[in-house]
């Protein structure tokens, strides 16, 4: 059996099972999940170590028979079963009192799958490489929020207003698209986002909040000194740019479409996404005038 002393740190192990015919396994330690599930336990044992404490001196108080046992396991069926880890203790509850002790043994068999987490796929080796598989699984969760976006968020996929299959197919294609394109926005406005613009992980590691955005998210300012914005505030910042159409008393017919002079935030915005306000909008606004 695998545990995580015999697996290599940021690796991805391949095994096979006959358990699951034809498919891959890679199976993945992830150092920061073990720490984090072996504090979850602890707190859950001393927790529940509270609680037998306090039922086990109920029952001392308590008038040795029946009626007191029956109390004790109604007391331990109420509370110290919420944390779900009674199978990690030996209770013994008698006529005059409870006595209990950690099950150590089975603690350290689940300790032993600390950490451990296993992807599956039916693809063969030469379709997608462990470190692929594994990355590929990661992103689901992506995909999830990005359906969550078009769903609950300000793409509203739903309600369709528009009949027709091509009409409504058309119409889930732009809101696609347009979540595409505001991912692709998000990786690049990050420097001025509450985003992770450096998430510290490597394939297998859950991915950890950097320290630069643990800094813009306490500051509320970004390294430049600039303010922190989410992407709907942004945008709104954004929008406040606007494009004049300006007519000289000599050429009345020619007029010109001028973008006003941008904040030192939408430049710094515009710059990340690649964009000239006065050259690429204005441009493409007067050729459309003709």
């Amino acid at each position: 059996p695998l545990s995580p002393e015999r697996l290599i740190p940021d690796a991805v192990a391949e095994i096979a099972s006959p358990e699951f015919p034809g498919e891959r396994l890679m199976v993945c330690p992830d150092p920061r999940l073990r720490e984090e599930r072996a504090r979850r336990r602890e707190e859950l044992l001393s927790k529940t170590e509270e609680s037998l404490r306090e039922i086990a001196a109920a029952a001392a108080r308590g008038k040795p028979g029946p009626g007191n046992r029956d109390r004790a396991f109604e007391a331990l069926e109420r509370r110290a079963s919420r944390g779900k880890v009674e199978k990690q203790f030996r209770i013994e509850v008698r006529d005059d009192g409870v006595s209990w002790s950690r099950n150590r043994d089975r603690i350290a068999a689940e300790a032993r799958l600390d950490g451990i987490y296993v992807v599956r796929t039916s693809l063969g080796a030469g379709d997608i490489g462990a470190d692929r598989a594994v990355e590929a699984c990661k992103a689901l969760s992506r995909v999830e929020r990005a359906f969550r976006t078009m769903k609950t968020s300000r793409l509203e996929v739903r309600p369709v207003f528009v009949y027709g299959e091509e009409r409504v197919r058309a119409h889930v294609f732009l809101c696609m698209l347009a979540c595409y394109v505001e991912w692709h926005m998000r990786r690049r406005l990050a420097p001025i986002l509450f985003e992770d613009d450096a998430p510290e992980a490597t394939p297998v590691e859950t991915a950890e909040v950097s320290g630069r955005a643990k800094a813009k998210a306490k500051s509320k300012r970004t390294a430049d000194g600039m303010p922190v914005h989410s992407m709907p505030t942004l945008l709104a910042d954004l929008a406040t740019l606007t494009l004049n159409e300006v007519e000289l008393p000599a050429i009345p017919e020619r007029p010109l479409t001028i973008a006003s002079r941008p904040t030192k935030l939408q430049e710094r915005a515009f710059g990340l996404l690649g964009i000239d306000p006065s050259k690429t909008v204005a441009m493409q606004m007067a050729g459309r005038k003709g």
